[in-house]
């Protein structure tokens, strides 16, 4: 049993040799001159050490959407409306969301509203619902204003329009 692991640690310690002189020998053919041997180990520590580093793990994850609130909300369903081809989007019902970086001056957005189809008739009754028959996802360019943040109406694209069945 002992002699298996001195074996693997014989392997691995191999395995390191033979990398770090490849290392020198390219290093010295790529720049025709000697390699700073402390300076290339060190490279290779930080390197190392900076992929488990807190900060860098946190960058690494999936960050949450965070809610922004937009001034020009009316433009931007009017827009909504007029690409997604439904009768109506409730402004009320728009969610605005960002994974950037709120402290910058440029965002990109997500939005989320519900959209309403025109009134049904089936045999001569006319029905009018106050119920959402769509639900419209899109995402725009924003920037901060004078007066907050303003989403541009002619960046918006529509990713989806989903019916949503009762």
């Amino acid at each position: 049993m002992a002699n298996k692991i001195v074996r693997v640690i014989l392997i691995i310690l191999l395995f390191v040799i033979f990398f770090e002189v490849g290392l020198f020998s390219s290093y010295t053919l790529v720049t025709s001159e000697a390699p700073n041997i402390q300076g290339l180990i060190e490279m290779q520590v930080d390197k190392i050490s900076g992929i488990f580093n807190p900060e860098k793990v946190n960058e690494a994850l999936i960050k949450d959407p965070t809610p922004v609130n937009i001034t020009n909300k009316k433009d931007v369903a009017l827009k909504m409306e007029e690409m997604s081809k439904v009768d109506g989007v409730n402004v009320d019902s728009m969610n605005v969301t960002t994974r950037d970086d709120i402290k910058n001056k440029n965002l990109t957005v997500s939005i989320e509203a519900l959209g309403y189809a025109s009134p049904n008739s089936t045999s001569g009754q006319i029905i009018i619902s106050q119920d959402p028959s769509y639900k419209i996802i899109a995402s725009a360019d924003a920037t901060y204003r004078g007066n907050g943040l303003m989403v541009d109406a002619d960046t918006v694209t529509i990713t989806s329009v989903l019916k949503l069945y009762r």
